[in-house]
C-alpha cells in the first residue's frame, strides 16, 4: 500500500476551501488503496494566528517532522499549505534529500493586502520561494497557472477540484420558512477578503440571505441586520435547504483561485453573480449559469432569468471522483 503524507495548517476545526477540498478527497484516496497520514496543526503546540484569529499556528515542528518523515517513510510527501508546518516539513525534506510535492491553493497575499496595505510584493516573493523547491506544485485552474508561471513559478500542473452533486441537490420544499421573493444569497465566509459588506450595499429587491460566519459578522448584522437575513454558518443539508430558498447568488470576492461554493451554488440550480475574475471566471458561462461584470446588481437582476437545469448541468461537469484521479496522477512518488 502506498503512503502519502500530507501536511497542513489548515484542518478542523477551521471552517474553509482547503478544509473541505481535504475531507473531500481523503475518503476517495483511501477507497483507491493509499495509506493517508496527515499532520496538521492540533499535534503540535499553537498560536493564533494575529489577523485570523480562529487559524492556529504550530510551533517548533521541524524536529518532529523529521522524525515521522525517517519512521513513516511515505512514498508521496504533499506540502498542502505555505503556513509555519508547511515551512518546517519543507525544511526537513530538503534536510533529509526527500523530493515534495506542493499545493497553491490561497491567494494569501492579497487576503493580507486587504488587510495590511503594502505587503503584497514581499509575502508573494516568500510564497513563491516555497514552491520554487517543490518537484511540482498543484493549482486548481489554467488561468491560475497562466498567472503564477508570468511570476516566475515553476512546475505547475492543474488539479481541479469538484462538488458533491448528490448533497448538493436543490431541495423543492425546504422546511424553512418561506422569504420575500426574489432571494439573493450570500454564502461563504464573512471576512473582508470576500467583500460581503459590497454584497450587503446593493440595493436589490426581495431579500437578501447571508450563510456563513466570520471575524466580521458581528459588525455587518449590526450595520445591516434590519430588513437582511442572517442565519450564521450552515453546512450539510442543512445548507442545501438554505439554498433552496434563493434565486441567485451574489459572489463579490475578487481574491479566489477556484470558489467552491460556486460549484455548489451552480449544483444547486443557482445562477451566479460574480466579478469578472480568477475562480468565477474558469466556471461561469455568461448568459448561461451566471454572470461575470462590474456592475453586481445589474447582473444578479439578469440572473433571475437564467436556467435553473443550465446551471445544473455545468456542475455536473465537476466531479470528486476526478479530482482525485487528477491529484495522484500529480503527485511525484518517491519510490
Amino acid at each position: 500500500m502506498k503512503k502519502i503524507l500530507l501536511v497542513t495548517d489548515a484542518w478542523t476545526p477551521q471552517v474553509n476551501g482547503v478544509v473541505r477540498v481535504l475531507h473531500a478527497l481523503l475518503p476517495l484516496l483511501e477507497a483507491r488503496g493509499y495509506e493517508i497520514t496527515v499532520i496538521e496543526p492540533g499535534q503540535f503546540r499553537t498560536v493564533p494566528l494575529p489577523l485570523y484569529p480562529e487559524i492556529r499556528l504550530a510551533l517548533f515542528a521541524r524536529r518532529r517532522i523529521a522524525r515521522i518523515l525517517k519512521t513513516l517513510q511515505p512514498d508521496v510527501v504533499c506540502l498542502v499549505t505555505e503556513g509555519p508546518l508547511g515551512w518546517a516539513a519543507r525544511s526537513a525534506c530538503m534536510g533529509a534529500g526527500i523530493p515534495f510535492t506542493t499545493w497553491y491553493h490561497t491567494h494569501f497575499q492579497l487576503y493580507v493586502d486587504v488587510r495590511l496595505q503594502g505587503l503584497l510584493r514581499p509575502i508573494y516573493a516568500l510564497i513563491r520561494r516555497f514552491h520554487a523547491t517543490a518537484v511540482r506544485t498543484m493549482v486548481s485552474t489554467e488561468s491560475l497557472k497562466r498567472e503564477l508561471e508570468s511570476a516566475g513559478f515553476k512546475n505547475l500542473f492543474v488539479m481541479p477540484l469538484g462538488v458533491d452533486t448528490e448533497l448538493f441537490v436543490r431541495n423543492p420544499a425546504p422546511p424553512l420558512p418561506s422569504l420575500p421573493k426574489p432571494v439573493f444569497v450570500y454564502f461563504s465566509r464573512l471576512a473582508p477578503e470576500k467583500s460581503p459588506e459590497e454584497f450587503l450595499k446593493l440595493d436589490l429587491p426581495g431579500t437578501k440571505l447571508v450563510i456563513g460566519d466570520g471575524p466580521v459578522r458581528a459588525k455587518l448584522e449590526k450595520k445591516y441586520g434590519r430588513g437582511n437575513t442572517f442565519v450564521g454558518y450552515k453546512h450539510g443539508q442543512e445548507l442545501v435547504d438554505w439554498l433552496s430558498l434563493a434565486d441567485v447568488f451574489v459572489f463579490p470576492s475578487r481574491t479566489e483561485t477556484f470558489g467552491l461554493v460556486v460549484l455548489e451554488a451552480l449544483a444547486c440550480g443557482i445562477p451566479v453573480a460574480a466579478h469578472d475574475v480568477m475562480g468565477p471566471r474558469d466556471v461561469i458561462t455568461p448568459g448561461v449559469d451566471g454572470t461575470l461584470g462590474r456592475d453586481l446588481r445589474a447582473d444578479a437582476l439578469a440572473c433571475l432569468n437564467l436556467s435553473r437545469d443550465a446551471c445544473r448541468t455545468t456542475a455536473l461537469q465537476y466531479s470528486w471522483e476526478h479530482s482525485a484521479d487528477t491529484f495522484v496522477q500529480n503527485l511525484f512518488f518517491i519510490r
